[in-house]
């Protein structure tokens, strides 16, 4: 067997063994009263922004696409939305303390400001999570609007 042949089947034999090892994509129950949402209660057009370009790495209602069913995209996808959560989630928002939801949603501003957020990575494969600079602007004044 020529050896390019047999390292391509040595490849597919690690790809097939790869996709026995899944994530969990079971998402924590959201208590309404302390969602992000529920409390700063925006206007319909943030509160789509935030649903759209936010929720699904910085809360506990995540989707999960197609992909995340492919190792080893899955890991990659599990790990930007726990690394995202551990960072921010809307969804235990009112459990915040005060000086640490002003600090949030000084990070959430300055974070859209930059262009940080929502990540290329994410866009690139959710085109409505792609911010106009209104929909940068107007969320850049919603979280400064909210802090203390």
């Amino acid at each position: 067997m020529k050896r390019g042949k047999k390292i391509g089947l040595i490849l597919l034999g690690v790809f097939v063994v790869m996709q026995f090892f899944r994530i969990t994509k079971t998402n924590v129950p959201v208590v309404a009263s302390n969602d992000f949402i529920e409390i700063t209660n925006p206007s319909p057009e943030v509160k789509e922004i935030l649903k759209s370009a936010c929720y699904d790495c910085h809360s506990n209602e995540s989707r999960y696409p197609w992909y995340s069913e492919v190792a080893p995209v899955s890991w990659w996808l599990q790990h930007h939305i726990d690394e995202g959560k551990e960072h921010l989630n809307f969804s235990i928002w009112g459990t915040y303390s005060e000086k640490r939801a002003d600090h949030k949603l000084e990070e959430c501003a300055e974070e859209v400001e930059e262009g940080e957020m929502p990540l290329n990575s994410y866009t690139w494969t959710h085109s409505d999570a792609r911010l106009t600079a209104e929909q940068k602007e107007l969320m850049e004044d919603f979280f400064n609007s909210l802090r203390k």
